[in-house]
C-alpha cells in the first residue's frame, strides 16, 4: 500500500518545526538517554567488541530513512578495487529471512532472503557480500573465508558490538537532520553531536544542511543518472519510450521518495507519483494503472519486481565522489591495515 496519511504527517513534522512534535519530546529525551548509555557502555568496556585484523569501514547515517549510503558504498567498493584493494562487504540484511546465517549473497539471490540492498550491492560490485543480523558474525565470516584488505559495512553506525576503524556518516543534502530531535519526535537515531565522532561526513547533494549541528568541512557526493534499464528483460537503453514532458508513473518504495521524484523532474518527465513505504514488497496489484503509460522506478524497487511488467524501467544511478575524499579514505585504510599487520606479527 502507498504511504498512509499518518506516516506522511509524521515525516512532515520531523522535517518541519520541532514544536509540531512537542507532545513526543519526553519520549525523545528518554530515547536519546538510552542511546547514549548504550554507546558509553561499549566505549568504556572495549573488551566486549570484536576486533578484526582487517580494517572495517562503517558507512551509515544518524537519521532514519534513505540518505544514499548504499550508492556511496558501491562507489567506494569500486574505488578500492580499482586501486588494487580486495573488498568484502557485510550487511544486516534488513527485511530478509535467510535459511541460515551468516549468509553469502550473490547477484542471483532472492531479495526475500536477504533484503533488497545486499542484492543490489552484490550485483553492482561483484564483491563477496555476507548478511547476518549480528554484523560481527558476518564480519568474522568474511575475515575467515575471504582474502580481503578492507571490510565495508552497509549501515551499522549504531551496531556498537562491531569494532570499526573508520566511520562515515551520510547526510541527505535536501532534508538534513530535520528538526534535530531524536526518535520519535524527530528522525534521528542518535543526537547531532554524534557527527563530531565520525571520521568523515558525506552530504548527498550540493548543499550543506547541517548548519549549527556541524561546523567542520564535509565531503559531497552527487547521484548521477546513468541509463534506463528494462525491469523485466534487464536490458539497458539510453532513453525510454517517452520524450521530455511525457507523463509517466513514478514508483518509489525508498526512504526518501521525493529525492527520486525530483531527479525525474530534472529529466523533464511529467510524473504521476506513487510513494510506498521503504523496503515495500511489490505485487502486480501495485502496478494496475491500466493506461499504458511508462512505469519508472529505482533499482531498489526493480529488484523486488520478480514478475513481468510491460513498459517498466528503472533508472540506474552512480555516486560521483570528491577525489580528494576517496584518496584520503584509501590512505587511512592502508595505514590502519599496516598497523594491524604489525600488531599481528608482534604477537
Amino acid at each position: 500500500m502507498t504511504r498512509s496519511i499518518s506516516e506522511r504527517l509524521i515525516v512532515k513534522a520531523w522535517y518541519g518545526s520541532r514544536w509540531l512534535t512537542l507532545p513526543l519530546w519526553p519520549l525523545s529525551w528518554g530515547f536519546k538517554l538510552a542511546v547514549q548509555l548504550r554507546r558509553n557502555r561499549f566505549l568504556v568496556n572495549r573488551k566486549k567488541l570484536w576486533c578484526s585484523a582487517t580494517p572495517i569501514v562503517v558507512i551509515g547515517n544518524i537519521t532514519v530513512g534513505g540518505t544514499g549510503k548504499t550508492p556511496l558504498l558501491i562507489a567506494l567498493a569500486k574505488a578500492f578495487e580499482g586501486r588494487g584493494l580486495r573488498v568484502g562487504i557485510i550487511s544486516r540484511g534488513y527485511g530478509g529471512n535467510a535459511p541460515f546465517y551468516p549468509f553469502l549473497v550473490t547477484s542471483k539471490t532472492n531479495y526475500q532472503q536477504v533484503g533488497d540492498e545486499p542484492v543490489i550491492i552484490a550485483k553492482n560490485t561483484g564483491c563477496p557480500v555476507v548478511v547476518d543480523p549480528q554484523r560481527v558474525y558476518a564480519a568474522q565470516t568474511i575475515a575467515e573465508h575471504r582474502v580481503c584488505d578492507v571490510i565495508l559495512s552497509d549501515d551499522g553506525l549504531q551496531h556498537y558490538e562491531l569494532d570499526r576503524d573508520i566511520e562515515i556518516a551520510v547526510v541527505d543534502g535536501q532534508r538534513g537532520l530535520g528538526n534535530g530531535m531524536c526518535l520519535p519526535a524527530g528522525p534521528l537515531r542518535e543526537p547531532p553531536k554524534r557527527l563530531h565522532d565520525v571520521n568523515f561526513v558525506v552530504v548527498n547533494g550540493a548543499d550543506n544542511p547541517l548548519g549549527k549541528h556541524y561546523d567542520k568541512p564535509v565531503h559531497h557526493m552527487q547521484l548521477l543518472p546513468q541509463t534506463w534499464v528494462n525491469v523485466t528483460t534487464n536490458t539497458a537503453s539510453e532513453t525510454i519510450d517517452c520524450k521530455p514532458g511525457s507523463k509517466v508513473h513514478a514508483v518509489a518504495g525508498i526512504g526518501n521518495p521525493q529525492r527520486f521524484f525530483n531527479t525525474l523532474k530534472n529529466l523533464k518527465l511529467d510524473l504521476i507519483e506513487h510513494a510506498f513505504p521503504d523496503h515495500h514488497r511489490f505485487t502486480m496489484k501495485d502496478f494496475n494503472f491500466n493506461d499504458g503509460l511508462p512505469i519508472v522506478m529505482t533499482e531498489k524497487d526493480a529488484i523486488k519486481c520478480n514478475f513481468t511488467l510491460d513498459n517498466a524501467w528503472y533508472l540506474k544511478v552512480s555516486a560521483s565522489l570528491d577525489e580528494k575524499f576517496v584518496e584520503t579514505l584509501i590512505d587511512a585504510v592502508k595505514l590502519r591495515g599496516n598497523e594491524k599487520r604489525a600488531v599481528t606479527k608482534s604477537l
